[in-house]
């Protein structure tokens, strides 16, 4: 076992050698009979403990735990995990320092303790001051393939996959908005396996790969969020892609009760897919088995259960592939339509990622009122002396970034159009003055919006994910 050189402090806060280190480690596998390995970045604990026998837990018995004090072990981690059931095994990723890098992965025996483990242990002080975050964790099979040429049909796609890499399932390929027999200039490739998935990446990342003659852009696709049987058991409410632009949301209402007359509570459509609000959950699973492969304006539709909203805001990360599913709010911006939607199918939510954060503002930032009572001393505080955390609004979170790197106030031009169907449309133009030295001083998002707001968050969105990709800039 690799043994620390430097002291660290242990849960008491007194600073702890490394020889007592590997002695609590010791301990800990004295007293509980499991062995322990490390191998590649990571110190594996178990897998299979001891007596196991039989194949390794089933997918959906993994959990993702993040914001791991770097001076934290197994030994002060196992006992607190072990509260939601028996561990299979626990990998803590280690730094060559011998601190841990803040994060880990803990298979339990059933999925049942899983769950339990993100219900009791998510938001955890596991020291004063400390919130451990954890979460489900799924290893990613599929890739997003991007830049694709948009006459290719999904047969010559799944093809050109089999031949450069190894492991191709299936490919997934979605018809382009306003021209149906073009494809999106993206396509989602699954594997057989997270390792099959991560291979096949690994060949096709450098930027000089190329398909037909194209220089292809390759990631890990965002995963459909999972969401448990319980609440999927409730959804009354379907999501319907693949429509034509111009179908209006009177059209789909009047299909969709054609099959059964009243069934259909409203129906919310943005731009080429919709939500299908039903009254009862069994008109809705009907309505799903009907519809679904119907032609609508000559365009044939894709119908499935939407996944409801996770209202609590659960945060999302990703390490070497894994990822954990965030929340998706189903009425959000979808992504830009070609070559960069990285979900699939799934509009994503307003929130973006910065350098792989969730951002703007973490979603554990406190929305809470507390009463105001007489005699309670005010201080004058700037919002610049806050932390980034406490910002649940891209604008005022670029505003705040801005003044961090010392730049003046970014500005914005509002700008509008008028769509097909006479609406007014909105979009906010976003200068920032203090990088006009070469580098692109004013970002502008690729998608218009119906209320002002909606415009000035999104455009601020844009802003602060474009500006996260310069290491220079500082967030």
């Amino acid at each position: 076992m690799h043994e620390e050189n430097k002291a660290a402090p242990n849960g008491c806060g007194k600073i702890r050698s490394g020889t007592q280190n590997e002695a609590a480690l010791l301990a800990l596998m004295e007293k509980t009979g499991y062995s322990m390995v490390q191998e590649n970045g990571q110190r594996k604990f178990g897998g299979p403990p001891p007596g196991w026998e039989g194949p390794p837990p089933p997918r959906g018995c993994e959990v993702f735990v993040g914001k791991i004090p770097r001076d934290m072990y197994e030994d002060e981690l196992v006992p607190v995990f072990e509260r939601a059931g028996k561990i299979y095994e626990f990998r803590l990723m280690m730094e060559f320092s011998g601190e841990n890098r803040g994060y880990a992965f803990v298979m339990y025996t059933t999925k049942e303790e899983a769950q339990l483990a993100i219900k009791i242990l998510n938001n955890y002080e596991i020291r004063p001051g400390k919130f451990i975050g954890v979460c489900v964790s799924l290893d990613n099979c599929r890739l997003f393939i991007g830049a694709i040429p948009k006459e290719k049909k999904k047969e010559e796609i799944l093809n050109e996959m089999k031949k450069v890499t190894e492991g191709v399932v299936d490919v997934i390929v979605y018809p382009n908005a306003t021209d149906k027999t073009k494809n999106r200039g993206f396509a989602f490739v699954e594997y057989e396996s997270h390792r099959a998935a991560a291979m096949a990446r690994r060949r096709l990342i450098p930027g000089t790969f190329q398909l037909w003659g194209h220089t292809i852009q390759v990631d890990w696709a965002d995963p459909e969020k999972e969401v448990d049987e319980e609440t999927m058991q409730r959804v009354k409410v379907l999501y319907v892609r693949n429509l034509m632009i111009s179908t209006t949301e009177d059209t789909i209402k009047a299909e969709f009760n054609k099959f059964k007359p009243g069934i259909v509570e409203r129906v919310k459509k943005l731009r080429d897919y919709a939500f299908v609000h039903f009254f009862h959950r069994d008109d809705a699973i009907a309505a799903m088995s009907v519809m679904n492969g119907k032609c609508i304006d000559g365009a044939s539709i894709e119908v499935t259960l939407a996944k409801p909203v996770n209202k609590e805001g659960t945060w999302k990360q990703h390490f070497n592939g894994q990822i954990s599913p965030g929340s998706e709010n189903l009425l959000g911006f979808p992504n830009k339509e070609d070559g960069h939607q990285k979900s699939l199918g799934r509009p994503a939510s307003l929130s973006v990622r910065l350098n792989g954060q969730q951002s703007p503002g973490p979603p554990e930032v406190e929305r809470c009122t507390y009463p105001f009572f007489p005699g309670i001393k005010l201080t004058p505080i700037s919002m610049y002396s806050l932390k980034s955390s406490h910002f649940s609004s891209a604008a005022m979170h670029l505003d705040y970034f801005c003044n961090k790197n010392n730049w003046a106030p970014p500005e914005y031009y509002l700008y509008s159009t008028t769509s097909q169907d006479g609406k007014i449309l909105l979009v906010y133009k976003v200068l920032i003055p203090s990088i006009a030295d070469g580098s692109q001083s004013y970002f502008m998002p690729d998608k218009l919006c119906t209320t002002v707001e909606g415009a000035k968050e999104l455009a601020a969105q844009f802003t602060l994910l474009h500006l996260g990709k310069h290491k220079r800039f500082q967030l």
